[in-house]
């Protein structure tokens, strides 16, 4: 029996079917270059060059990809200044912000258990 993810109403998400639009924003969130860039800009608009700073061993192929897909989803802002050399800021939108603290929570939650994980395995 389809979902209604499935079924193109999405009036309740199921983000365990397998169709549901839920899975790609999941897919972006969870990854660790979105949830570090989001991170990053809690402190405000930064430039690309400062984001790479701070997202030590990140490419910048990588993350200028990563910041396409946040951009395209609404999770960040790209602003151009018109200025030589080409000044471009990267800002958290709304919705960015809304998702910053669980990412934050998540983020400390990993950095208090890494021995336990590390103890575990």
């Amino acid at each position: 029996m389809p979902t209604r993810c499935e079924t193109d109403q999405h009036d309740h998400h199921d983000v365990y079917s397998a169709l549901c639009p839920c899975r790609d924003v999941l897919d972006l969130l969870a990854n660790k270059w979105s949830a570090l860039a989001i991170g990053a800009l809690e402190d405000g608009p930064q430039r690309f060059g400062a984001l790479q700073r701070r997202l030590q061993g990140v490419s910048p192929k990588v993350l200028t990809h990563t910041l396409r897909r946040l951009e395209d989803r609404g999770f960040i802002d790209r602003t151009i200044y018109p200025a030589v050399p080409l000044h471009v800021e990267y800002a958290l939108t709304a919705l960015g912000k809304s998702v910053a603290e669980p990412l934050a929570q998540l983020r400390t939650w990993v950095e208090t258990h890494l021995d336990d994980v590390h103890a575990a395995t």
